[in-house]
């Protein structure tokens, strides 16, 4: 069978039967089913859909982004359908690169360059698509590829303002008057609407600004005097935006050389250091090479060096100028110089002048000390006298080494500093460690000895005299309603202070054997607490005599008036039972090693007398209430 295709049809069913006896009658026949499958070779080529496309891309979009696919067909499969693309005018695979997407045999459009609306507003592309793997074998089918058309419009954007360079450098000279222009940039809108741009300084950091610009030319100017030692190079940041859209800002970077001015004069370097003249030169010797110094730079710094006419020649020295900035000392003595017969100190007059325009110089006078000089020293050093030989040796001026004690001498100081610090913090550890260290101290004492069997416990009871800290007691207490029935009577008053001073004093005694309703008012008052002292301070119901309460007492108006106690509540619980009941305190704390003497019950009957006259007291009390109960 010929012409068969597979892109017709790929799949045939090819029915057999076999019979004996050459088919003739009475024979017998067996029969079979045969599929055929083609397989794909490659004769077919690739086919765009259309010969022409269009795409639009905006002139924004972004370099090395697709930006668009384009798809040819073809009709075989697998490896004789992959295909590749390429674009074929140089004009536009300049602009734009194809790329084969084997997964979906897509070409995939993507830029080179940006697009640029305002200089062309379409490009057009050729773009051929053909077969990976030809076959040779169906070569006389046709070439195994096609060709199509892509137009390309580029989209118009908004877009920021362009200057005329990618960097700006200009230059002012110094010393100019505020206001001096330094240069212009520009810059324009690139799309069709033309806005007008304004330019703008940035200073996001608000630091002082040496220049201005025009808002609407962009001219940059000086906003005060500048100097080129102080600073030579100014770096500045101009800023363009759109009228019509203030968000379109472009920015370009400005770099500004402050020329130099010959507006410093040149000096000797050295300061006034004296000159050391050695006892041994000689006739012509040189003795020093000086050198000048300039803050100009070396257009301006170009010196030379002579004795000024008006003064006279000097005998001991003179000057040469060797033309390369430097001038050397020439001693004119033919006799030399020595320490005995000579002056200490000798002076040399000398004018240095640069080369700027106009020229500027300076007079200066040079001290040189005669002395005996240090022996084998090097052939360019200076002379050094051998009182200085020890300190140059080791390669130290005299001021080096000055600085060297003073600096010894201060780490001495705070080496002695740190130990006394030292030596105070281990004697007495501060109550705060730091000032994040804030806490609560709870400080109990409570200690109940070792049980009524031990009679070695600590023991108070030298506390326990009132009567030696009467004369200098002060306290909070109260006032009782009527006599103290234990025959003393108190007396209040306030000191300066506000604190409340008690005075005790003994109250005559009563005898209550002869006592009478008829002859005294028919009550009288024990004892007289008030209720809000009883229930809201406890403590205050001690004995007044008790000496531990007037510690505990002295003790908070001591912390509550103390202003430079730290800053945390600091608790402190005495465990004291008092001395108020008569019966004594169950504590061994109050047990002295002195035996304790027995009861004597007998006393009881010498209360009868008392008893009675209470008895009486409180049975007419009662019966006089009886007969009036509404009083």
């Amino acid at each position: 069978m010929s012409n068969m295709d597979r892109e017709t049809r790929d799949h045939y069913t090819v029915v057999i039967q076999a019979k004996d006896m050459a088919g003739s009658v009475g024979g017998l026949s067996g029969s079979t089913t045969v599929n055929i499958t083609l397989t794909d070779v490659n004769d077919n080529p690739p086919k765009f859909s259309q010969k022409s496309y269009q795409l639009y891309v905006p002139e924004l979009a972004p370099v090395g982004k697709a930006v668009g696919r384009i798809r040819a067909n073809d009709e075989d499969e697998g490896q004789n359908a992959e295909m590749t693309y390429s674009i074929t005018n140089p004009d536009a695979a300049a602009i734009f690169t194809i790329t084969t997407d084997t997964d979906r045999r897509e070409g995939i459009i993507s830029l080179k360059q940006p697009l640029n609306y305002e200089k062309r507003k379409v490009h057009t592309l050729n773009i051929e698509g053909s077969n990976t793997y030809p076959d040779s074998h169906f070569s006389h089918l046709g070439p195994f590829k096609d060709t199509t058309s892509l137009r390309v419009i580029v989209g118009d954007v908004d877009e920021p303002p362009v200057f005329s360079m990618d960097y700006y450098i200009m230059d002012v000279y110094e010393n100019s008057p505020a206001g001096t222009q330094v240069g212009t940039v520009t810059a324009v809108d690139p799309d069709s609407t033309n806005s007008a741009v304004r330019y703008f300084i940035e200073n996001e950091e608000e630091r002082p600004l040496y220049f201005n610009i025009g808002v609407n030319n962009g001219i940059i100017r000086t906003t005060q005097v500048l100097d080129r030692e102080e600073t030579a190079w100014h770096n500045i940041t101009v800023m363009a935006a759109e009228v019509d859209n203030p968000r379109m800002v472009s920015h370009v970077p400005v770099t500004i050389q402050v020329l130099d001015v010959n507006d410093n004069i040149p000096a000797i370097s050295g300061g006034n250091n004296a000159i050391i003249v050695c006892e041994s030169t000689k006739h012509g010797q040189v003795i020093q090479t000086i050198r000048a110094a300039d803050l100009d730079n070396f257009a301006n710094g170009k010196f030379s060096f002579y004795m000024p006419p008006e003064h006279p020649a000097n005998p001991n020295f003179t000057l040469k100028d060797n033309g390369d900035n430097t001038a050397s000392i020439v001693s004119r003595r033919r006799e030399g110089f020595s320490q005995d017969r000579d002056q200490e100190l000798f002076s040399l007059v000398l004018v240095v002048a640069d080369g700027g325009e106009p020229p500027l110089s300076s007079t200066a006078t040079l001290s040189l000390r005669v002395c005996v000089c240090q022996r084998n020293r090097g052939r360019n050093s200076n002379n050094i006298c051998q009182a200085q030989a020890f300190l140059s040796s080791a390669g130290l001026s005299t001021g080096a080494f000055v600085a060297i004690l003073l600096c010894i001498v201060i780490l001495l100081a705070i080496v002695m500093l740190f130990t006394q610090l030292r030596n105070k913090k281990a004697s007495k550890e501060p109550l705060i460690l730091s000032e994040e260290d804030i806490r609560e101290n709870v400080v109990t004492y409570d200690d109940e000895g070792g049980g009524e069997e031990d009679t070695e416990a600590f023991d108070i009871a030298a506390l326990r005299n009132p009567k030696a800290s009467e004369p200098r007691r002060k306290f909070h207490t109260y006032l009782s309603c009527g006599p103290s029935p234990y025959g003393e009577e108190d007396e209040a008053e306030d000191d300066e202070e506000g604190i409340v001073v008690i005075r005790r004093r003994k109250a005559q005694e009563v005898d209550y054997g002869n006592y009478t309703p008829e002859s005294e008012p028919t009550w009288f008052v024990i004892d007289c607490i008030p209720r809000e002292i009883s229930q809201s301070a406890p403590s205050l119901l001690l004995d007044s005599h008790d000496i531990i309460q007037q510690i505990i007492q002295q003790k908070v108006a001591e912390a509550d008036s103390d202003m430079r106690g730290p800053p945390y509540d600091s608790l402190q619980t005495y465990a004291y039972e008092g001395r108020g009941s008569l019966a004594g305190s169950v504590s061994s704390l109050g047990l002295t090693a002195a035996a304790v003497p027995e009861l004597n019950y007998a006393d009881l009957e010498d209360w009868e007398p008392e008893r009675q006259t209470m008895e009486q007291i409180v049975g007419e009390q009662l019966a006089t209430d009886q007969a009036n109960p509404d009083t």
